[in-house]
């Protein structure tokens, strides 16, 4: 594993504050583990308890890239679990989990809304907004402290456009879509080709090579045009056959054929 603090990495998505957070029990288990993670140069992302296998505490974590390997959740696993014995922030036995944030993952910060304009969200809010909580559709720019969404699940008479404050959402969730899955996968693979030039496995990149920004929207890119039919070619059999008689004297030159 490389240390995801090593190499150029951006303070400020570090420390970036959620502005979507848990509750309860969740929200003691995240005042123990958010500094442990930030030290390590992991971004917390999301705490969820669930009573699968007695009780389970699963904490989702990330790099300020976005990216996250196995080697990553054991290292926080080794780091936070004699941590979270000492303060006993769950009063049972319970299990942890490390894990990734996944293709379809949570939304929590400014900078995820951000990051994913342009692709189809599940949101539900703590505080309704214009009698509603539950909105889908497409995520558009954020403005201030609100983000803008496209519905696709309006009725007769609801506007289509909505502005929703980020702290008033209880959960944001990204839909699964081909767009996703491919951004995903082309994040996964610079994550990967990083690692190896880290390892010395892979020669660097040249100077002149621009490094991707993970604070940059991964909005899909609009479809091409069709490019338009190009011209038949004019050095078909027909026009060499024409050209042949035109020297013989067998076709006037301006009346043609």
């Amino acid at each position: 594993m490389t240390d995801p603090t090593a190499g150029s990495v951006d303070t400020d998505l570090l420390a970036e504050p959620r502005l979507v957070v848990e509750p309860g029990m969740a929200a003691r288990v995240s005042a123990v583990a958010g500094p442990v993670l930030q030290g390590m140069g992991y971004r917390l992302v999301r705490i969820k308890i669930s009573g699968e296998f007695g009780c389970t505490v699963q904490i989702m974590a990330e790099r300020p890239d976005g990216s996250m390997q196995i080697d990553d959740c054991e290292a926080i696993s080794r780091a936070l679990s004699p941590v979270l014995d000492v303060a006993d922030p769950i009063d049972r036995a319970y299990r942890l989990e490390i894990s990734s944030p996944g293709i379809d993952r949570p939304l929590v910060r400014r900078s995820d809304f951000e990051r994913y304009a342009g692709h189809l969200v599940k949101i539900e809010m703590a505080v309704a907004h214009q009698g509603r909580k539950r909105f889908r559709g497409t995520l558009g720019g954020v403005e201030g402290d609100a983000v803008h969404l496209h519905r696709d699940d309006t009725r007769a008479g609801e506007d289509a456009d909505v502005v929703l404050v980020m702290e008033d959402i209880a959960d944001a969730r990204l839909v699964l879509t081909d767009e996703l899955i491919a951004e995903s996968m082309r994040r996964g693979k610079a994550a990967e080709r990083e690692l190896k030039q880290k390892l010395g496995l892979e020669p660097p990149p040249p100077p002149h090579a621009k490094k991707s920004d993970p604070a940059k929207s991964s909005k899909p890119k609009p479809k091409l045009k069709a490019e338009k039919k190009k011209n038949a070619p004019k050095n078909t059999k027909e026009h060499r056959l024409a050209a042949d008689r035109l020297r013989r004297g067998e076709i006037d030159p301006i009346e043609g054929d």
